[in-house]
């Protein structure tokens, strides 16, 4: 049933006439004429009576005006349940530790009459949660997705380079360096438990291993970044990898280090994917913040040439 005749037979009810009908809706009254017939062949009825005064609804117009009413209230419930904007935007972030949680954090501090749902696919690989942002499932994604792998539909912006960083026990040999070269970790047993095949950050790690001669692994079971913490604060030979604006807590008395790693400096590259053309404001204000907000990455930085250089690139927005 067409909406647009219901609500022009209730017009000409409650106006009386067809040409104010007409004039309310901004349309024709031949247009008005035509939307009536219309619905009532649809019916098989007759909806209104016409006079030399004007028109008003028949038996039949009386008993279906009210629940034409009722329905034209539930469109426009329907039309305003889905307005860029009359939701809140949902955000896939993968990790709520990790930079892009954080910084989804952090915009909403600083927009709090932003509604947002933030969501974790963690399971999901970053080709799935392309799919995923497709199907509407969430409105955006953050991922290390590889540029042949962006499926039409999909639009992508490499807004979020997080910088690597060493962590270590205060037993590590490298526990009190400055700064570390990757190419300084050969050797080194690099511990990331947690890593699943098939997903794009397994992905990252075995090109970065490749590029510079780590050993990375995941081996062992994966008891959550607490055990993690625990592990490398009692280790002499075990470290890991974490972003600069990743966010873990331990005791004080771990006495674990950060240290940056630099010459060059080893990136994951967050790439934020939405559906093209998506108008939900919400987006459009996190776009521009992730744009905008962070310090800048070091102009020496490495990362995987999957990710695709045709991504704009721009500053990041996770720190510690």
């Amino acid at each position: 049933m067409d909406a647009e005749a219901l609500r022009t037979f209730v017009t000409v009810a409650e106006t009386g006439h067809f040409q104010a009908a007409a004039d309310e809706l901004g349309i024709s009254q031949q247009a008005v004429s035509k939307r009536i017939a219309a619905l009532e062949r649809h019916l098989g009825v007759m909806l209104l009576v016409r006079t030399s005064r004007g028109s008003r609804p028949s038996p039949d117009g009386q008993v279906f005006l009210p629940y034409a009413k009722k329905v034209l209230v539930v469109v426009e419930q329907a039309e305003q349940a889905v307005r860029p904007g009359s939701r809140p935007l949902r955000v896939d972030v993968l990790n709520r530790r990790i930079s892009p949680a954080q910084a989804v954090y952090r915009f909403h501090r600083s927009h709090p009459e932003r509604e947002l749902d933030v969501v974790t696919l963690s399971s999901e690989n970053a080709a799935q949660a392309a799919q995923a942002v497709l199907e509407g499932t969430v409105d955006a994604s953050f991922r290390a997705l590889a540029a042949d792998q962006v499926p039409a539909g999909i639009s992508v912006e490499r807004l979020m380079d997080a910088p690597l960083e060493l962590l270590v026990g205060p037993g590590h040999p490298l526990a009190d360096a400055t700064h570390v070269r990757p190419a300084e970790l050969a050797g080194h047993r690099i511990w990331i438990p947690g890593i699943t095949p098939g997903t794009e950050w397994a992905a990252f790690y075995r090109t970065l291993s490749g590029a510079f001669g780590l050993s990375i692994d995941a081996l062992g079971p994966d008891f959550g970044p607490e055990a993690l913490m625990d592990t490398l604060a009692e280790s002499n030979s075990l470290a890991t990898l974490v972003g600069r604006g990743d966010r873990y807590l331990w005791p004080r008395a771990h006495d674990l280090r950060r240290i940056p790693l630099s010459d060059p400096t080893p990136v994951y590259p967050h790439v934020l994917l939405f559906r093209s053309g998506d108008q939900h404001p919400v987006l459009t204000a996190l776009r521009a913040y992730l744009g905008t907000a962070g310090p800048r990455c070091p102009q020496d930085v490495w990362a995987p040439e999957w990710v695709g250089a045709a991504y704009r690139t721009t500053e990041p927005a996770g720190t510690n």
